[in-house]
């Protein structure tokens, strides 16, 4: 299908591209980095708190999938929000998904800053934050195709890393290999406090921080316009998510909570992942851990950038943001699109300049308001397309949602429940701050600019 949305943009991805893509944009530093506070928040009982929200994004998926099989626009959610609610949620959503990738980014850039910091402690963060910026702007300035080569490694070293941990971490724990062949066992999730050592509010409270760890498995839809078959890749990609859940999330957070007591995991002091691969006994195994979740930081990063370009393009497009971020480049990349996306990010690095302890926390929040709503618009985007339906066209979709409308209903009102967490944490508590007046100023650009007065028309041609 040809449409507005993707004209002048390549169907360069590969099956392999999407399904390496759609693991490395969400396995970043949320999970690396961002687990560490987590499990301060929660103890143990954080496994319960990824698989809960694990199957409510997949459920956001699944109804993403929905949509995207039969409307395979690069435009996205963005898109479907304008057909299925209205021109100004399109509007809301497209530029939001800019805006949270935008933060994301700056979060990946300061665990860059962080990790950067093992091998050069005496060196500002800020540094390597703004030095990681200038390294993803540059690999970012090439063609869809080398993007997805590029990530489909990067992705691969995460995915090796991890299952390796998991192997490692569990030869430990039951055989006691590399522990003088004494079995570590699992005692250290009910040992301190119990598994639920925070009681059900810990849970409860890091579902943010969570919900920023699922973060960019929304990128699915995004390479929906670039992908060769979209109708064969995106179910495939979709269906494998909660395996992926199961393994890379729950499954690396099972050995890290068995191999360490879960009060003596210190965010100020890294990776959990980094403390792992210590404990093997190999003085090496650190560094090069290190690098690995670095390698992730950027390689999720690189993700961002690339989303904010396709999101600013698509938005010019459609005559919803100035006309230059419509120009491309001879290999068919948004260089205006990137390029000011950049700009923006190096807030983030003055941000690792002026609160260095507090930025990871800040943005991750701020990040999280937005991914909710888009989650939402999705949720909600597919409900009133499948009630525009008629039983028949129901009973012919391709890739429909499970149990809905059961599930759609219950996830809208997992996602209420995470805004809901945000009020009860001083860190976090930010984003409902930011959130209003992100949503005020751009509901008062649509209206100010005029994005509003042919909407009429563009839906009926969507």
């Amino acid at each position: 299908m040809k449409t507005p949305e993707n004209e002048g943009l390549h169907r360069g991805l590969k099956e392999r591209h999407i399904q390496l893509i759609a693991i490395g944009g969400a396995i970043g530093v949320g999970l690396f980095l961002g687990s560490s506070t987590a499990i301060k928040t929660a103890g143990p009982s954080l496994m319960l708190s990824y698989l809960i929200a694990g199957l409510a994004i997949f459920i956001v998926l699944r109804a993403l999938g929905e949509m995207a099989v039969t409307y395979p626009l690069s435009g996205s959610f963005g898109a479907y929000a304008n057909m299925f609610i209205g021109p100004v949620y399109g509007y809301l959503t497209s530029w939001t998904y800019w805006f949270m990738w935008v933060v994301t980014c700056m979060a990946e850039i300061t665990a860059a800053g962080i990790y950067m910091t093992f091998w050069f402690p005496d060196t500002p963060q800020w540094a390597w934050a703004l030095a990681a910026l200038v390294i993803m702007t540059v690999v970012n300035l090439i063609s869809v195709k080398h993007y997805g080569e590029f990530e489909f490694w990067f992705a691969l070293i995460k995915v090796v890393t991890i299952i390796a941990m998991i192997l490692i971490g569990g030869a430990m724990i039951f055989f006691g290999i590399g522990n003088n062949g004494v079995p570590i066992g699992i005692s250290n999730l009910t040992a301190h406090g119990g598994f639920f050592a925070k009681g059900f509010t810990g849970p409860a409270l890091a579902l943010v921080m969570v919900a920023f760890a699922y973060l960019g498995m929304e990128l699915i839809g995004v390479t929906a316009g670039e992908a060769e078959n979209p109708q064969k890749t995106l179910p495939s990609a979709i269906n494998k998510v909660l395996w992926r859940i199961l393994i890379f999330y729950v499954g690396a957070l099972f050995i890290i909570l068995c191999l360490f007591p879960w009060n003596e995991i210190d965010p100020s002091k890294g990776s959990p992942f980094v403390l792992t691969f210590s404990k093997v006994g190999i003085p090496a195994a650190a560094g090069i851990i290190n690098f690995v979740v670095l390698t992730a930081a950027l390689s999720s990063c690189n993700s961002g950038i690339f989303s904010t370009g396709r999101m600013l393009y698509t938005l010019a497009l459609q005559k919803k943001a100035p006309a230059f971020f419509g120009k491309l480049s001879g290999s068919g990349v948004p260089v205006n699109g990137i390029f000011i996306s950049a700009a923006f990010l190096c807030i983030g690095v003055v941000l690792n300049y002026l609160v260095p302890a507090k930025v990871f926390e800040y943005v991750t929040s701020v990040t999280t308001i937005g991914a909710v709503w888009v989650w939402g618009i999705i949720l909600v985007a597919q409900i009133n397309y499948r009630k525009s339906l008629s039983p028949e066209q129901v009973s012919q979709l391709k890739f429909p949602t499970p149990l809905w409308p059961l599930t759609s209903y219950l996830t809208l009102a997992f996602l209420a429940l995470v805004v809901i967490m945000m009020a009860f944490s001083e860190g976090t508590r930010i984003a409902l701050y930011v959130g209003p007046v992100w949503f005020g100023l751009l509901l008062l650009s649509y209206y100010s600019f005029g994005f509003n007065k042919d909407d009429a028309v563009r839906k009926q041609k969507a």
